[in-house]
């Protein structure tokens, strides 16, 4: 994905021209920021991919009533309370959560999208809310993505933000893309307890956005996994507003859509690397890569299925380069394998080929290789031309611990 047209810059949800944003403490969560508002005073276009799971967050239902509409000028959204399974009171705090914050900014509530993050099951205190929603609108600034990456965060140890720079038109028009993220725990395919929030100052078409979205998500959130839980808030929103000046994409063939496309694509892959990373106890980011796949799907499949393995996570914690649990993961993916064709690396150590176990394979070399800070797991399926690659980290004790104590 890495385009050299494409560069790093900083800033996330602030980075594109026209974007403000503010973090604030309202006393949800202690000794942190814990709501957020992120705001354009331009009109912008929406898009936005939910949870698969069937039992979701009020926020989410609110929400996806408003991207019915065209335009957009904010986002509110608290951690510390996941506002799930909370009824129709929940739905009733959720879109006051939208209210408050069109009122104190000036816009109809339906040009507000709303999420949350934290415990389930517990009502929302709106009195801090609402102050909290007053405080943050009055201190937007193009400065509030620190405060406003931390503000979204549970039990993340790091906050997570990128931002890339491309060009887009005849005049070689600058524009932006910016992101913010937070997750650390219930990561699995499909994303989880995931919220990502992106910016652009690109003039798109919502249709165009939505399919960009889309694209970027499936290769990049989609694609990692701590635990193996999906949850009932995760959520990825992108707002564009236009003040960049480039040329309108309204169509999916062209090359300024294929260069969005690439930098979104950027932009959601650091921020997916680096909730992997900060997986909850972990002490490492593993990248898992398969090739010679006969389809994409195949490729996704066994990726997806080494990540997820607890039994893979756990060797890797202990340094063990038990070649044998990653194999079985390959064969129950459910992908068209041949046993005889497949080859297998840890890091640069080659422990497998075509099907057979390299006996004389240097253990030292395989078990340092699981001690560097990005391990690498490299898999030859021997069948094909599809690749794919997955995210996740090790499994340690930290994760036990930190689970077991999440309510008190």
């Amino acid at each position: 994905m890495n385009d050299p047209s494409i560069f790093r810059t900083s800033g996330g949800v602030t980075a594109p021209q026209g974007f403000t944003a503010a973090g604030v403490r309202c006393g949800l969560k202690s000794g942190s920021e814990d709501l957020a508002v992120i705001y354009t005073a331009l009109p912008a276009t929406a898009a936005a991919l939910f949870t698969r799971n069937r039992i979701c967050a009020a926020p989410i239902v609110i929400s996806r009533k408003h991207l019915r509409h065209k335009e957009f000028h904010a986002i509110v959204v608290n951690a510390g309370n996941a506002n799930a399974c909370t009824g129709h009171q929940g739905l009733k705090d959720a879109l006051e959560m939208t209210e408050l914050t069109a009122h104190c900014l000036g816009l109809r509530p339906r040009e507000v999208l709303v999420a949350s993050t934290g415990i389930i099951g517990r009502k929302m205190d709106m009195d801090k809310i609402r102050q909290g929603i007053k405080e943050a609108c009055k201190v937007l600034s193009s400065e509030g993505n620190e405060s406003c990456s931390r503000a979204i965060l549970t039990t993340d140890l790091q906050p997570k933000t990128a931002a890339r720079m491309f060009y887009l038109g005849k005049k070689e028009i600058p524009a932006i893309i910016g992101g913010i993220a937070k997750g650390s725990g219930m990561i699995h395919p499909n994303m989880a307890t995931m919220l990502a929030f992106l910016t652009t100052d690109v003039n798109i078409e919502h249709k165009c956005l939505n399919k960009a979205l889309k694209i970027a998500v499936d290769k990049t959130f989609n694609m990692i996994t701590v635990d193996g839980d999906t949850s009932t808030n995760d959520s990825v929103f992108i707002l564009a507003n236009g003040k960049a000046g480039t040329p309108l994409i309204e169509d999916k063939k062209t090359e300024e859509f294929e260069i969005f496309s690439t930098a979104l694509g950027e932009v959601c892959l650091d921020l997916a690397r680096q909730i992997a990373a900060d997986g909850e106890g972990a002490t490492c980011l593993v990248r898992v890569e398969v090739e010679g796949a006969l389809s994409k799907r195949d490729a996704k499949a066994v990726a997806k299925s080494i990540a997820s393995s607890n039994l893979v996570k756990t060797a890797i914690f202990g340094r063990d380069p038990n070649w044998g649990r990653i194999l079985c993961a390959v064969g129950y993916s459910g992908a068209k394998i041949n046993p005889d064709k497949v080859s297998l690396w840890i890091g640069s150590e080659q422990v497998v080929e075509r099907g057979c176990p390299l006996h004389d394979f240097n253990r030292e070399t395989a078990s340092a290789a699981l001690k560097e800070k990005e391990v690498l797991i490299r898999v030859s399926l021997g069948q094909g031309k599809s690749t794919a690659t997955a995210y996740t980290c090790d499994l340690t004790y930290d994760y036990i611990r930190i689970n077991a104590e999440y309510h008190t």
